[in-house]
């Protein structure tokens, strides 16, 4: 018998156990040991990284947004010192019953909560993340006052996107917002680390990997469960590029509050080196709506708005040009020796085709008797214009147009530009799958019928008129800057249109000039009071035609106001060394001459006429100014 046991037996197998638990323990001990050599040795240095970026983290430091400015310096947007409420959801016991008393205090609209949740998913449960921009005073004082009943809510200053001139150049400048996760999507997440806005439409849009700032850095040293403790490195932010637009704010405005009331555009082109100078769109809305991130109520009330304010009709609205297209198709007909600027065409009030019942009617009834070519322009008269376009063709009428850019985009930097409409033959076979037919090719003509173009389209085309045949992409950026680092922006200059004689510029200029110079011109109204010449288009466009048995235009008022008349000008100045080109257009309101006519007369003369030390003209002396 031994200590262990009664039997011998009993001895051995303790011993058998004894020996097993000892190989067991040897066994684990020499894995772990041989462990803890690997650790200690040959994984020593990727470990050791790993741990420091463990014990640190970097923080983003956003930068400041560039700024724009106008061709003279006046801030169009820029980034002024705001408020925004922030939560750390670590820190806050019951986060719904939180959010709900905060919106009793400020109001918190569904898509501010839509973010802030979204927000939540991506980012770490002790990160401050934001719940509302652009606090106001008054909210900013009622969650000063309630801030100790909700531990983990915070108030932050920070800048917030301002545009100083408002509606005035929204169409243009554009705006920011709040950057989504569809942004996101599209675009490089690394280079978003910190912001808070993203550019949404015109050049903030356009423009954006220039105004974006780069985010710097601090780089923080946190405890295990990734707490920030102290900073152990800074790394300063990039601002982003300051532009300097080629529009003048001056004119800008007075062109915005000509039209005001009106929906429409007008536009005015620098000509000696394509220059944006104004770029108005009617009605226009507020950017700041959307910098913060607008209501539902309000962008219903934008949706709803009859005169769908965030439609950009400068480049987006595709209108017939009406008559404003007779000078590029009177070029035409001069080019291909259709016509010439002495023969003349008996205007009766109507026009037959051959073999053809219908009679396509002049907006004038009784007609205008024999006219040639200048007194066709001056006049607006539309049956010199069926047979020359009849004559002509729309093949060569098509080929001609494309050369001054119709039916093709101008290239502004711009998003969303409509290319407008230049029909043909195998436009309508492939859109419409029929063939093309004479009486198509008369409304085209006078421009009616399928030929669209944007307002910018048709300023574009007056300053090709204007020049001769050459011409800019339009420049809405003239520099970029950062500093003292300055980057101009060089316009780019077009195709020159070269014709076979070039007299029939200075034809095309005359009659222009007789539009609005001439006794029986169509514009006699612009040239008034004015000490430089103007040469220019009046245009009427149909959008509701009328039957074969009106004998008679109706009157404005008996027309429903969506089915009037568009009226239409362009125009350049001074006529015999031309500066600026200018096209109006103005929806539903009747006659080019008597609407959107005064309207370019008001822009010229708000150019030509400022004697600001800037610009000289001859007449600046004998104003005594």
């Amino acid at each position: 018998m031994t200590a262990f046991g009664e039997s011998r037996e009993q001895w051995l197998d303790f011993r058998q156990r004894l020996l097993i638990a000892s190989a067991i323990v040897m066994t684990l001990a020499t894995v772990l040991g041989g462990r803890l050599w690997l650790l200690q040795t040959r994984d020593h240095q990727q470990l050791a990284q790993r741990a420091d970026q463990n014990r640190t983290v970097a923080v983003p430091v956003p930068g400041v947004r560039g700024l724009i400015y106008d061709r003279n310096g006046t801030i169009l947007a820029d980034n002024v010192p705001s408020w925004q409420l922030l939560v750390v959801p670590e820190n806050v016991d019951d986060l719904e019953r939180t959010l709900t008393e905060i919106g009793e205090v400020v109001p918190l609209e569904t898509h501010e909560l839509q973010r802030f949740h979204e927000r939540r998913q991506s980012r770490k449960e002790f990160h401050s993340i934001p719940l509302k921009l652009g606090l106001s005073p008054e909210e900013l004082a009622k969650l000063e006052v309630n801030r100790r009943r909700w531990p983990g809510v915070q108030v932050q200053a920070a800048l917030t996107r301002r545009y100083p001139q408002g509606p005035t150049t929204a169409h243009v400048v554009g705006y920011v917002g709040g950057i989504s996760a569809r942004d996101l999507a599209n675009a490089d997440a690394e280079a978003y680390r910190g912001a808070s806005y993203i550019g949404k439409t015109g050049l903030e849009r356009s423009f954006e990997a220039d105004l974006r700032p780069r985010a710097g850095q601090r780089r923080m040293e946190t405890d295990a469960r990734g707490r920030l403790l102290n900073e152990l490195d800074y790394q300063a932010p990039t601002p982003g590029w300051d532009l300097r637009l080629s529009l003048d704010e001056q004119l800008q405005r007075n062109a915005q509050a000509q039209m005001q009331g009106n929906r429409g555009a007008a536009i005015a082109l620098d000509l000696s080196q394509g220059d944006v100078l104004a770029l108005v769109s009617t009605p226009s809305f507020d950017p700041h709506l959307f910098v913060n991130g607008i209501s539902h109520a309000d962008y219903a009330g934008l949706i709803e708005d009859p005169g769908n304010p965030l439609f950009n009709r400068a480049i987006q609205g595709r209108y017939p040009p009406g008559s404003t297209v007779k000078p590029l198709f009177g070029l035409a007909g001069l080019e291909y020796g259709v016509v010439h600027s002495h023969d003349g065409v008996y205007c009766k009030g109507w026009y037959q085709l051959p073999n053809k019942p219908r009679r396509y009617r002049d907006w004038k009834r009784e007609g205008h008797g024999r006219v040639n070519f200048r007194q066709a322009i001056a006049q607006s008269c539309d049956i010199y214009y069926y047979e020359l376009a009849y004559n002509l063709g729309i093949d060569r009428l098509h080929d001609f147009s494309a050369r001054f850019g119709l039916g093709q985009q101008t290239g502004i930097r711009l998003p969303a530009e409509e290319a407008g409409l230049l029909p043909s033959r195998d436009w309508k076979r492939g859109h419409n799958g029929e063939i093309w037919y004479p009486g198509e090719t008369l409304n085209v003509g006078i421009g009616q019928g399928y030929l669209l173009m944007t307002p910018l389209q048709l300023a574009v085309l007056t300053s090709r008129i204007a020049t001769r045949g050459q011409g800019f992409v339009p420049r809405l950026v003239q520099s970029r800057s950062r500093g003292q680092e300055v980057i101009e922006n060089p316009p780019r200059p077009l195709p020159p249109i070269t014709l076979a004689d070039s007299r029939h510029w200075q034809q095309t200029h005359d009659a222009m000039l007789a539009v609005v110079h001439s006794s029986n011109g169509t514009a006699q109204s612009v040239g008034r009071g004015l000490p430089f010449a103007v040469a220019g288009k009046t245009g009427t466009a149909q959008v509701a035609g009328l039957s074969q048995e009106d004998d008679e235009a109706p009157q404005l008022e008996d027309v429903p106001y969506k089915l009037r008349d568009h009226a239409l000008f362009i125009a350049f100045a001074p006529a015999d060394n031309p500066e600026i080109a200018v096209a109006v257009v103005v929806e539903n309101s009747g006659s080019g001459s008597a609407v959107a006519a005064p309207i370019a007369k008001s822009i010229l003369q708000d150019w030509l006429m400022r004697c600001d030390g800037l610009r000289w003209h001859p007449w600046c002396l004998e104003a005594d100014i």
